[in-house]
């Protein structure tokens, strides 16, 4: 009955006939017409929502069926077609979890791990009715780049303002400090004798010219910080950066009685990449590791690239140190916050920098008490 090519003779049989015959064809014609022209808007629909950077997932919710999937979906988050949504549950049950519990106009961010990348990504819902069937469309999007663009500059506003009003009120104040104590240093002994709290007073000048010198350093390591803003780039083999990288470490490894290793399964594989900034973030990574590691037994380091099942270049710093707690994974790339007593805050932030200068990402991974990983996604 789906069948609308079939064509009636209209030279045979009586007028009757032949136009209850010429009335079945224009039947049929608007039929062929309307089935082509639903044909047509379904294939470019479906056209358009395989090429979208959107991920997009629809199932009846009753059965779990998954009708339909396209293909940013799978590519994302490295899954086959889906039959059933419960057959997510076992590649990844956050992800499942958070699609069960999503409400139709609900929005969320949620951070997956897919292999070895890690990423945030938008989750949106819909329900919608057909043939007396409900169901659920999701939507999923990548927005790790965006946010951390948007968070790099957010921090780079901030702290230009909090720079040049620091540079304006400080300097005067640490000139000040200094003329006074030079004047104070000067006064003659019958002077220093007679006043009781002299000593407390070239204390309190020694502690605003400290203070005062400590805020002008911040505020010039931040203009350091900020002044990165464009790259020479070049294809670079990997091998090469590692290589370089391990010579100028290995000493220093050695002295502190940590066992190293490099380790590339792909000799020829390439990125491109400013050599010299990326040479910049492994070393602060590798100090960061080493200091991560510090007078522990069997201290272990390993560097290693690969590329993704999803074709990115990522280089890899392991430690087998003590980890670093869930809650600090993104407070730790925050500009002058650090973990450490004696630590600046500035090196991860700087890597955080320099990667969104190459239009990539820098993740941590860690366990605690197993140890931590750096990945520097390319």
């Amino acid at each position: 009955y789906r069948d609308f090519s079939r064509h009636f003779d209209l030279n045979h049989g009586s007028e009757v006939q032949q136009e209850l015959r010429s009335g079945f064809n224009r039947l049929n014609t608007a039929f062929q017409q309307i089935s082509k022209e639903k044909e047509t808007q379904y294939r470019y629909l479906e056209k358009m929502l395989s090429l979208i950077d959107t991920g997009m997932l629809a199932y009846e919710i009753e059965s779990g069926a998954v009708s339909w999937m396209n293909a940013t979906w799978k590519q994302m988050l490295l899954l086959p077609h889906l039959k059933q949504l419960h057959g997510l549950e076992k590649r990844n049950e956050k992800l499942y979890r958070e699609i069960l519990d999503l409400k139709a106009g609900e929005s969320r961010i949620v951070r997956l791990q897919v292999e070895q990348d890690t990423f945030k990504v938008m989750l949106t819902a819909t329900v919608f009715i057909t043939e007396n069937k409900r169901y659920k469309l999701v939507a999923c999007k990548n927005i790790s780049d965006a946010l951390d663009a948007t968070e790099s500059k957010a921090w780079q506003q901030l702290l230009n303002v909090l720079t040049h009003e620091i540079m304006n009120s400080i300097a005067p104040i640490s000139s000040l400090a200094d003329t006074l104590k030079k004047q104070l240093q000067q006064a003659t002994p019958s002077l220093l004798l007679k006043e009781a709290g002299i000593d407390d007073l070239e204390l309190g000048i020694d502690t605003i010219q400290k203070r005062s010198e400590g805020l002008l350093k911040f505020a010039h390591t931040y203009s350091q910080l900020n002044k990165l803003t464009q790259l020479k780039r070049q294809d670079v083999p990997v091998f090469s950066v590692l290589e370089s990288i391990g010579q100028l470490m290995a000493p220093t490894l050695e002295q502190k009685k940590i066992e190293w290793e490099l380790i590339l399964k792909d000799p020829e594989l390439k990125l491109e990449a400013d050599v010299n900034l990326l040479e910049q973030v492994l070393i602060n990574l590798l100090v960061n590791a080493m200091e991560a590691v510090k007078g522990q037994m069997n201290a272990r380091i390993v560097l290693s690239a690969f590329r993704s099942a999803q074709g990115r270049v990522i280089i890899k710093v392991a430690d087998n140190g003590p980890g670093i707690p869930e809650e600090l994974w993104e407070k730790i790339f925050i500009p002058f916050f650090s973990s450490r007593k004696n630590g600046s805050g500035i090196g991860l932030s700087l890597c955080k920098q320099i990667m969104l200068l190459h239009k990539g990402n820098i993740q941590v991974q860690s366990v605690m008490g197993e140890g931590t990983a750096f990945l520097l996604y390319f």
